[in-house]
């Protein structure tokens, strides 16, 4: 493709070379970079693209596009140079010129807020695919579409693997995208350039606030409500206080969905808490848009948000209610309020739960069903906030009948240090608790000595299947190990489990 195709929707100035040159991809990682394509040199809070231009073009390249002078391009007489005011908010367009703009071949649906990104997208792409509409996905989770998973680093990756990702959709027959877009992706520009069919609000509240991210809430919710100036219809949590923020300045169609605010939409009317042998979830009904009743096998309040949040979607998109209750009766989200059947005795759950914010929201929610205990077993990250640590200290001795303090990923900090800063929060209050460091010994004693009724939480890791240690990751899947614990209490005589 030449160049100045690539460049169409961008205004640009060539300063040496020609854009007629012919490339065939673009890289923005300059170990990446080879006589075939042209280099994007971004700037980003820890590095800075044009001090790579040497490298690349050591590597063959001969095509680079800049927003800057660079002294490593002094001498290079071979080579073309584009310059951009800013190449980071171009990229997404260029990106999809490369890729013959994919965006606009899908039925794009957006989701953004501060909790239930993840599993109301899963919910949506359940729904639709339960409808026969082959969707693909991208997320906290990863990539997603047919039998392909890809892993990403971001919940909203760089805006070339978002283009690239959605023409390999494209490509193996997908007509529908649901795509996590978090605050930093709006800030920084990663979905500049496409316009979202559906954008999706689910709540607001403070979180991803300091250095390398926000500089205060406020920045955080203007960034959060950029999407709603890029969809052609916007649905929105009518029952969250930032909502008419939200709504504020946005272009796009409004549809609304809530439980508190009867005028919404789509409103959930009754709900219902059901827990029964190792089964835990809620039924709830609807009115307005869409009239039934609606079972998910995920508890609380949260997950009647995200249940109609996806009805409402798909209903948009023509789903039939017969096919949402279907889906949403199977919808299980890896990592989020996850269900691992081990015994009809109590129940056991999984969840990423690692700030204040959210154990409170999950310890709150599982208390309205009224269980013999609920056992929190997490930890928390090292080289990370300490106020985080005391924080879920506190919320767990408040909330948690009994407290397991194990690892999380401690990454350069020791596990018994991280500790003894959870239990400053935990002292604060009456809570029981028992120190185990080791994480697996810390599940097995959970599973030991769970009695019957109670709800027990493996809380922090989630949908990671690692610990990371000295800058290591080392294996360490949750599902995993409760097997390996289960086969050991087993061969140890337990077999009240069962």
């Amino acid at each position: 493709m030449k160049l100045k195709k690539i460049l169409e929707k961008v205004e640009y100035e060539c300063v040496q070379g020609s854009a007629d040159t012919e490339v065939a991809d673009i890289v923005y990682d300059s170990r990446k970079a080879d006589g075939t394509n042209a280099f994007v040199c971004l700037c980003g809070a820890m590095a800075d693209g044009h001090q790579y231009i040497k490298s690349a073009y050591d590597k063959g390249c001969r095509v680079f596009i800049t927003q800057k002078e660079s002294e490593q391009t002094k001498g290079l007489e071979d080579i073309t140079i584009i310059r951009l005011e800013d190449t980071r908010k171009s990229l997404s367009y260029l990106s999809a010129s490369l890729f013959d703009y994919p965006a606009e071949k899908l039925t794009t649906i957006a989701l953004t807020g501060t909790k239930g990104k993840t599993a109301t997208a899963f919910m949506i792409k359940n729904i639709l695919e339960k409808a026969g509409i082959k969707t693909g996905m991208i997320g906290t989770m990863g990539v997603f579409f047919g039998k392909e998973h890809y892993q990403t680093k971001n919940t909203t990756p760089e805006s070339y693997d978002i283009q690239y990702y959605m023409n390999e959709m494209v490509k193996a027959g997908c007509t529908h995208l649901v795509m996590e877009v978090s605050s930093q992706a709006l800030k920084v520009g990663r979905t500049r350039g496409v316009l979202f069919d559906y954008g999706l609000f689910t709540n607001l509240s403070p979180d991803h606030i300091g250095e390398g991210e926000h500089g205060d809430f406020e920045e955080y919710v203007y960034c959060k409500s950029l999407l709603f100036r890029q969809c052609r219809h916007g649905i929105f949590n009518i029952d969250d206080e930032h909502a008419p923020v939200m709504m504020k300045d946005c272009t796009c169609d409004i549809h609304t969905f809530g439980i508190e605010n009867k005028s919404a939409d789509l409103v959930c009317e009754q709900m219902e808490f059901l827990m029964e042998s190792g089964f835990i979830g809620i039924d709830f009904t609807t009115k307005g848009l869409l009239e039934g009743t609606i079972k998910v096998n995920t508890p609380g309040k949260f997950s009647v948000y995200n249940g109609i949040a996806a009805m409402l979607t798909a209903h948009l998109e023509g789903v039939k209610l017969s096919d949402m209750q279907k889906a949403l009766l199977e919808t299980s989200v890896r990592g989020r309020v996850e269900p691992v059947k081990i015994s009809s005795q109590f129940n056991l759950l999984i969840d990423y739960a690692h700030n204040g914010m959210s154990m409170e929201s999950l310890l709150t929610t599982l208390q309205e069903y009224k269980p013999n205990r609920i056992v929190s077993l997490f930890g928390c990250g090292g080289n990370r906030s300490k106020l985080r640590r005391y924080e879920m200290g506190e919320i767990s001795g408040k909330y948690s009948d009994f407290s397991i303090l194990t690892a999380d990923n401690s990454r350069y900090e020791k596990v018994e240090d991280i500790i003894e800063d959870i239990k400053v929060g935990m002292k604060k209050t009456d809570g029981e608790y028992v120190v185990i460091p080791d994480r697996r010994e810390a599940i097995k004693y959970s599973i030991a000595n769970a009695k019957e009724g109670d709800i027990v939480l493996l809380l922090g890791k989630g949908h990671e299947d690692y610990q990371e240690i000295n800058g290591e990751r080392f294996p360490f899947d949750e599902r995993v190990v409760i097997q390996e614990v289960l086969e050991e209490l087993e061969r140890e005589g337990k077999t009240w489990l069962k």
